[in-house]
């Protein structure tokens, strides 16, 4: 999709779909300089169908116009409701409506005229914007059948412009959004890949193919030889059961200066969980495939940062395995040494997540980060918890934690602090090793941080549970591309400090 900025009147400018917020208010004209320019061209068709409509801007309510105007024949007017009870996350609902309205009318070209109608921050606003279309013109083609898939392909948006008073940021703002976008829908198709497809091979090989376009990258694979070396014990705990390998990808982007401490990034990626021996019910199982998709995320992250040219250091650590109950397959019971030195009784086979963090996040010590955020779908405690809206977030340093929630905010990909007290490590005690892997029924989001934390007591650490908001499930399941908005938000504010 092209996406371009203008100050030009909209009233001169065509479109197959223009789109125009309104405030809330008996009479609309007035209220948007771009609705009554448009208004004017169409003979006032605008104002006299919206009064016929009943159509008063409350908020997030949508009416589509079709107009005898032939620059604008097909307009869409969103309702911003009242003008002080706008803010950040009610102008990020606007935007996921009206890119999602632009969507489903397949338009060849659209006209955003957003321009006075935004909150102050006029460039988030225009990122924000510009990112959900992207977000809601993603299609997932891959394994579809050839007709259909290319039916669809050509029903995509072509054209976007944004009518801009400040062109300049406007630019910025979608130059911005193309990198997050980009990295989001990187995201959703390799957690909307088959587990057949992508395996832990195929991750590695993304994670080359995207090393091979940017000089600022360098990748390594560590493969289970490797790791078993390393002593990851608890890692090969989880691989070994598949006959399909399992590796740690690691990715360097060497955007700063070589002294520069980078910031790391640690993604889960079962790329398939069974739960191993302690197999999880056959409904919904198809839906363990997306159990990868904090590694699609640090993946994607990665790839914005590629194209946003960030001048920053960050690695990126894949941590790639399936979960598979086969004859090598560890058992409840099982005592395995991780790379720390320190043992863990494994009382549940489907607690792997951790297991296999656990020995990424003793590795990635090796290039003393300033800072390290993992991510995980890790708990359905959390999605008991939190839902389908935010993610989960424990940290040992405060500091950190309210950056990440600060960039949650602003990226209106949103997160929630949980405690990570010491009260709660007692539960993980074990009779015959350092630490079991599993803490019981109660505060289970907590007490699997509480064990993740045991090893990264030597840097600043985040751990984000993204189990509610990393995939639709259900009839629209899907990916979502979460938390690659917030992870980018993190990162680019790291860069403007």
């Amino acid at each position: 999709m092209q996406i371009t900025a203008t100050s030009r009147n909209p009233a001169s400018l065509s479109s197959a779909c223009s789109i125009i917020p309104l405030y809330a208010g008996r009479r609309l004209r007035g209220r948007s300089q771009a609705f009554d320019d448009i208004d004017d061209a169409a003979g006032g068709y605008l104002s006299q169908a919206a009064h016929n409509a009943g159509f008063a801007a409350d908020f997030n309510k949508t009416l589509v116009l079709h107009t005898p105007q032939p620059r604008h024949k097909t307009v869409i007017l969103i309702g911003l409701g009242k003008r002080k009870e706008m803010n950040r996350q009610r102008f990020d609902r606007i935007a996921r409506s009206a890119a999602h309205a632009a969507a489903a009318l397949k338009p060849a070209s659209v006209l955003y005229c957003f321009s006075g109608a935004r909150p102050k921050d006029e460039r988030h606003a225009t990122r924000q914007l510009a990112t959900a279309l992207q977000h809601a013109c993603y299609r997932y083609l891959s394994t579809r059948g050839a007709t259909k898939g290319k039916r669809k392909d050509k029903l995509r948006i072509e054209r976007c412009v944004f009518h801009a008073e400040d062109v300049a940021q406007a630019r910025a703002a979608i130059r911005e959004s193309e990198g997050i976008a980009h990295g989001i829908n990187l995201a959703r198709e390799l957690g909307d890949l088959p587990p057949n497809v992508c395996t832990p091979a195929y991750m590695a090989e993304q994670a080359r193919k995207l090393g091979r376009s940017s000089g600022k990258l360098r990748v390594r694979v560590l493969s289970e030889t490797n790791m078993e070396r390393l002593g990851m014990g608890a890692f090969m705990a989880v691989s070994r059961g598949s006959h399909v390998p399992g590796c740690l990808v690691c990715l360097e982007y060497r955007g700063g200066p070589a002294r520069q401490r980078p910031v790391a990034l640690i993604g889960k990626g079962i790329t398939f969980d069974t739960g191993g021996i302690s197999i999880k019910p056959s409904a919904a199982m198809d839906e363990m495939k997306f159990d990868m998709c904090g590694a699609a995320s640090v993946l994607g992250t990665i790839a914005a940062c590629v194209r946003l040219r960030l001048p920053l250091n960050v690695v990126a650590v894949l941590a790639c395995a399936e979960n598979m109950p086969g004859g090598r397959a560890s058992r409840p019971g099982d005592i395995v040494k991780t790379m720390s030195g320190q043992t863990v009784e494994i009382l549940n086979t489907d607690a792997e997540g951790r297991l296999v963090l656990c020995d990424a996040l003793t590795w990635v010590g090796r290039f003393k980060p300033e800072c390290v955020v993992d991510v995980a779908t890790l708990t359905g405690a959390c999605v008991v918890a939190l839902g389908n809206e935010a993610s989960g977030l424990m940290s040992n340093d405060q500091a950190l934690a309210e950056q990440l929630l600060a960039a949650g905010e602003s990226a209106g990909d949103r997160t929630w602090q949980l405690p990570l007290w010491d009260e709660y490590q007692p539960q993980l005690s074990s009779n015959f090793a350092d630490m079991a892997n599993i803490g019981g029924r109660w505060a289970g989001t907590i007490t699997a941080a509480c064990f993740l934390s045991r090893f990264a007591e030597n840097y600043r650490w985040a751990h984000l549970d993204i189990a509610g908001v990393a995939w639709y499930t259900g009839k629209n399941k899907g990916a979502t591309g979460r938390p690659v908005p917030l992870l980018t938000e993190f990162l680019l504010d790291r860069a403007d400090a």
